[in-house]
């Protein structure tokens, strides 16, 4: 039998890694300045400090400079050094220690120990690290690690053990990470413990006086104002300006020529081209220019392009002599940017008509390989929407124009889509596109389109593939959603999960957001359907699922659903929590209004409403103002009905109150919940304006199974004269059971009303004693407040005033010390997920500091401050510092 991955312990030995292979000694080496190197002393002065601070960090993009930086300051220590360049085979955690051991041992940091070091190429004993930790740590001169091109270090697990010895090794290491990108480590302790050095990439970039000095270097003199404007036009890059040096050191006028430098101007194309290809194969020459269509190229991806088959010998032979490819990994190359430029415009003019051939060849090589990203945008550029579409739907990726960041670009890409594309795929795209926007009618005909072309490819014998009939039922359950149609919503679940079987598990798992917004619209169908556990089944089926980011929008949007549920079954704190929760999710998108979290605010303002917290809840209503308008979705639409009619309501104009809830969309099927709740509405508005019988007539479609609403309806008919109704449908909220606090308060309030009408003052008593317990734990004010004039007598009695003073009428004051009553204002109330960095942000401004005081306190910038407030707003649902203090205390944060 061969087996491959290691080498077993024995054969390990003190010139060869965990696999068995020899040590290679170039990664061991930091790379020779050439003479055109710039050292630049403010850089080397600023490295000095990574001598006082465990954790160096040298960040910065491709070609910043960084590591020739790193090396020039390394090469003048008097401490002992250790250099090694990671590479990706170091994400096996022995391999990567194994080279990390050798370097300190070929520094004179540590002894030639054959234990000393792993043997197993999957894992490092902890044992291990902490024996180099202590032999460190006994140093009495610390080592020097760098480790460069860090960032291709991905692994959590290597991570976590080079945090484990960093910690430990105390005084005797320092480390100094080269990289590209943020390194997996608590950068933030470092921070605030002042054990961390950092240059990044705005340090990195050339000031005017040193651009004129490594213009110097290259034989070029700039006036001050050329050197600054080249800096401003290459944002101080270090290749650019080198680029840029090359290019103008042979011209008669540097200045003027850096001034006119274009990628497309006949000069400097002629100039870079000659330097570049002069005396170059024509199949070299080929190579190039065919490859500048493409971002990155591997060899098989450039074959695809120039039809042959010595891409790999010629794209090595082009890195070794450094003819501006740069090399990214795993066979992957690139063209450096500024060269790429310069031979696009030379292919347009040598071979006229080619380009877009060439990004449909790459465009179907990078389909085959598995590339969705660039093959969408190599299908778009070479004009084959079908091909592109195509693309999409069959990686089941059709969900990411509702998901994430991605959402518009790819609705930018396919905003070009002509008639020309006529496919199932691209009627499929053109549906969801349109469905995004809202724009019904012409998603739904696109649907139709779609649908009925797999249809027949069907009956054809010839079914079209499952993913676009997967991704076929996603858009007919959005649809259904979004025109209020629950059973259209069922069939597509139905056949969805058929269509589940017919596909590869890994394609599933890799796109979890389309079974996520599946389930969203069929679980906002079934609630729009009154529906309420069928509904909290299938959006507790996304709450609890782990998709990662994929599915942060459609978890947050079921968060929002599961809210009004809640509250739509009197259980106003957990409403509350859920949408605060589906707040906290829909940031985590990193959207600054993202779908999703409209109803988390709608909930929020309802609550509000119920607690008489007027003014909250106008500003939670203010900030979704054109949901409607904007989704076209029957539940958020009818839940902000509902809001905005009870603010009219309790505050006087029960005409404007019915108006509201005069229905703004066609739905499909009619919805209990919103039109028991449009009912009381206009029966209230009846009962204030004096017509007491239409009050009633008005009640009658008002059933149990809509408790919040029955409730409500019972006190009006209470009111107005019929308590024999009120307590039928009493009745009926009672035998449905599992209702929340607001529907037991407003059942009690009705019928301690009766009561009271009828003479029973002990009864209504104990009622209203009854009602205010359960109310209080809630803050719900409201049923009280709205009850009338017969409730205030019941309120002044001792027993009672008790039960009220400090959260619904005003208390006696308390003594210093003395805690709150349960369920006043200053109670902790609900847990919100405020980070540690925001409650930190938040006691600074409760003690009036300004956003650059709290940042100079903190160590940070005042952007970062400006970013933990924004963060704490939305999750609060405030939007002033002051309300967003109160808020905090209120939910027990500060």
């Amino acid at each position: 039998m061969v087996t491959t991955g290691g080498a077993s312990p024995e054969l390990v030995g003190a010139g060869t890694d965990p696999l068995g292979d020899p040590y290679l000694r170039t990664r061991f080496a930091a790379p020779s300045r050439p003479a055109t190197f710039l050292r630049r002393p403010r850089l080397v002065a600023h490295l000095d400090q990574a001598l006082r601070t465990p954790l160096t960090l040298v960040n910065g993009s491709a070609g910043a400079g960084k590591t020739l930086l790193t090396a020039d300051w390394a090469s003048g220590l008097r401490l002992p050094v250790a250099w090694l360049t990671v590479e990706a085979g170091d994400l096996r955690p022995g391999v990567f220690w194994a080279y990390v051991f050798e370097s300190l041992r070929r520094c004179g940091a540590r002894a030639d120990v054959g234990a000393g070091r792993p043997a197993d190429s999957g894992g490092v004993g902890r044992g291990l690290l902490s024996s180099l930790a202590a032999e460190l740590n006994a140093r009495d001169r610390p080592v020097v690690l760098v480790l460069d091109e860090y960032d291709r270090m991905t692994a959590p697990e290597v991570a976590e053990q080079v945090e484990f010895v960093l910690h430990h090794a105390g005084q005797g290491l320092r480390l100094v990470l080269v990289t590209r990108t943020e390194p997996l480590l608590p950068l933030h302790r470092y921070r605030t413990a002042d054990q961390l050095t950092e240059i990044r990439g705005a340090e990195l970039s050339f000031t005017p006086e040193e651009a004129e000095a490594l213009l110097r270097l290259h034989g070029l003199r700039l006036s001050p104002p050329a050197a600054s404007a080249l800096v401003e036009r290459t944002r101080g890059w270090a290749a650019g300006l080198r680029l840029s040096a090359l290019a103008a050191r042979e011209s008669s006028d540097p200045e003027q020529y850096l001034k006119e430098f274009e990628a497309d101007h006949s000069t400097v194309a002629d100039f870079l081209l000659a330097e570049v290809l002069r005396g170059r194969p024509e199949k070299e020459q080929d190579l190039l220019l065919r490859v500048s269509v493409l971002d990155r190229f591997c060899p098989a991806l450039a074959d695809a392009l120039t039809l042959r088959t010595d891409a790999e010998r010629l794209l090595a032979g082009l890195y070794r002599e450094n003819a501006f490819i740069e090399r990214l990994g795993h066979s992957w190359y690139r063209l450096h940017p500024l060269f790429r430029e310069i031979l696009r415009a030379h292919l347009r003019a040598r071979m006229p008509g080619v380009e877009p051939e060439l990004h449909l060849r790459a465009a179907r090589w990078l389909r085959r390989s598995g590339f969705l990203a660039e093959t969408l945008t190599h299908g778009v550029e070479g004009g084959d929407f079908d091909l592109a579409a195509g693309a999409l739907v069959d990686d089941l990726a059709i969900g990411q124009l509702f998901t994430g960041l991605r959402s518009d670009a790819l609705a930018q890409l396919f905003a070009g889509m002509g008639p020309e594309a006529a496919s199932p795929a691209s009627d499929l795209v053109r549906a969801a596109g349109a469905l995004t926007r809202r724009d019904l009618d012409r998603g739904l005909d696109r649907l139709r389109r779609a649908r009925d072309q797999l249809s027949d490819a069907e009956e054809s014998g010839f079914p079209g593939p499952a993913a676009a009939r997967l991704s076929c039922a996603l858009l007919e359950a959005l649809a259904a959603r979004l025109t209020g149609c629950p059973p259209k919503a069922e069939r597509a679940a139905v056949a969805a999960e058929e269509l589940r079987r017919d596909l590869p598990d890994r394609l599933l798992d890799e796109h979890p957001e389309l079974t996520a917004l599946l389930l969203t619209h069929v679980g906002s169908a079934r609630l729009w359907e009154g529906r309420f556990e069928d509904a909290r089944a299938a959006l507790t089926r996304v709450t609890d699922a782990r998709g990662g980011s994929a599915t942060v929008l459609p978890r947050a949007e079921s968060m929002g659903h599961l809210a009004l549920i809640d509250y739509l079954s009197g259980w106003l704190g957990r409403a509350e929590r859920r949408a605060l929760a589906s707040l906290s999710e829909a940031e985590r998108a990193g959207l600054p209004r993202p779908p999703g979290a409209g109803l988390g605010r709608l909930v929020l303002a309802a609550v509000a409403v119920d607690r008489q917290e007027l003014d909250r809840a106008r500003a939670l209503l203010d900030e979704t103002a054109g949901l409607p308008a904007r989704q076209h979705d029957p539940v958020p639409t009818a839940g902000r009905a509902l809001v905005l009619s009870r603010l009219l309501l309790d505050a006087g104009e029960p005409h404007a109150a019915a108006e509201a809830v005069e229905p703004v969309l066609s739905a499909a099927v009619a919805s209990p919940w919103a039109e028991s709740h449009a009912a009381v509405v206009r029966s209230a508005a009846c009962l204030a304006d004096g017509r007491p019988d239409e009050a009633v007539r008005l009640l009658r479609g008002v059933r149990g199974d809509q408790p919040v609403c029955a409730v409500e309806a019972a006190a009006i008919q209470v009111a107005a004269g019929s308590p024999g109704a009120a307590a039928e449908v009493l009745g009926a909220v009672r035998a449905q059971g599992r209702a929340g606090p607001a529907v037991s308060v407003g059942a009690a309030l009705a019928r301690a009303r009766a009561a009271q009408g009828s003479g029973d003052a002990v009864t209504a008593r104990a009622l209203v004693a009854r009602a205010l317990l359960d109310a209080r734990r809630e803050r719900l004010r409201r049923p009280f407040l709205q009850a009338g004039d017969w409730i205030e007598p019941l309120l002044a009695t001792a027993s009672l005033r008790d039960l009220a003073d400090g959260w619904l009428l005003p208390g006696r004051p308390r003594g210093r010390g003395e805690p709150p009553p349960p369920g006043s204002d200053q109670a902790p109330l609900v847990p919100v997920e405020l980070s540690g960095r925001e409650r930190d942000v938040l006691r600074r401004l409760a003690r009036m500091m300004t956003t650059e005081e709290i940042a100079a306190d903190l160590y940070v910038s005042v952007n970062t401050v400006k970013t933990h407030l924004k963060s704490a707003y939305r999750k609060l649902a405030v939007n002033r510092r002051g309300d967003a203090v109160r808020r905090a205390r209120e939910l027990g944060q500060l």
